[in-house]
């Protein structure tokens, strides 16, 4: 429940509502919320830009806002399944809110040098975010926390979210007029499966089951490339892009970095189409 202080101005007792402080993993989940949010809602961010989510660990500054937090909007990523316990136990009074209910998640898309087995590990896809659709769903489930938590601007966040539901389908829109149907790219790490899956598209992994491959196996995988007519390979900056460059040297084709943890969610998604489709 939103925190309300009264203060004593000349004899007068004012009731001031204080902002719902929240915590999020990843900047794409602070662009939504702060959309959402606006000026009633002051957001931490817990992965900075430049950090991977699967390897992350907070900084004793983040540790205080944890102390602080009324809610945490968690999203599934490795880096929460190390330390949402531990922030909740350092503040038992913040809420733990799942933004993932009700989204389907799929199969994490890793590259397997058995060609009949394209995937030997079931872990699902945390990367949902890359999906306007699994977007508009996390939206709704955060504009129902922030009312629960504060009831008395529910009109203010739900004008917010209707905007940003119109600038996500907007985003969507843009999209599908720029990407070509069961058109294949490559990428070093598969963050962009739900892009993929919701615009008919088929990501090709250069991970061997989440690690760089061998060079057998690199081998295979610039052979697929050639055949498929691969005319791109996205990186992102929080992972090496040697093993990449390596193989677009072979193949005499672009790499293009694009992070799927970008601020700027809708440009950033548009900008991965364009280059999909024009090879910059």
């Amino acid at each position: 429940m939103k925190k309300l202080f009264i203060i004593l101005v000349l004899g007068f007792s004012t009731l001031v509502y204080a902002n719902v402080n929240a915590i999020v993993s990843i900047l794409p989940q602070q662009t939504f919320l702060k959309a959402i949010g606006g000026d009633k809602v002051n957001i931490s961010l817990m992965v900075k830009p430049g950090n991977s989510p699967h390897t992350y660990e907070p900084k004793p500054s983040q540790m205080k806002a944890i102390s602080e937090a009324d809610v945490y909007f968690a999203i599934g990523i490795e880096f929460e399944n190390a330390w949402l316990e531990r922030f909740q136990n350092q503040n038992r009074a913040m809420i733990i809110s799942d933004t993932t209910k009700g989204i389907v998640k799929i199969d994490m898309n890793y590259h397997s040098c058995s060609d009949a087995k394209h995937n030997h590990s079931h872990a699902k896809d945390p990367h949902i975010w890359t999906s306007p659709k699994n977007v508009k769903i996390m939206a709704n489930n955060m504009f129902a926390k922030l009312v629960e938590l504060d009831k008395e601007n529910e009109q203010y966040y739900k004008n917010n979210l209707a905007d940003f539901l119109q600038y996500v389908d907007k985003t969507d829109k843009q999209i599908r007029e720029i990407v070509e149907k069961d058109s294949k790219f490559m990428v070093f790490h598969p963050a962009w499966g739900y892009f993929a899956k919701e615009y008919g598209l088929i990501q090709i992994p250069i991970e061997i089951e989440g690690k760089n491959p061998k060079p057998k196996e690199l081998k295979q995988l610039i052979i697929k490339a050639k055949k498929e007519n691969i005319s791109v390979i996205i990186t992102a900056p929080e992972f090496s892009d040697k093993i990449a460059k390596q193989m677009a040297n072979e193949l005499n084709i672009p790499v293009i970095k694009i992070s799927p943890l970008a601020k700027n969610w809708g440009e950033n998604l548009i900008k991965l189409a364009k280059s999909l489709k024009t090879g910059q």
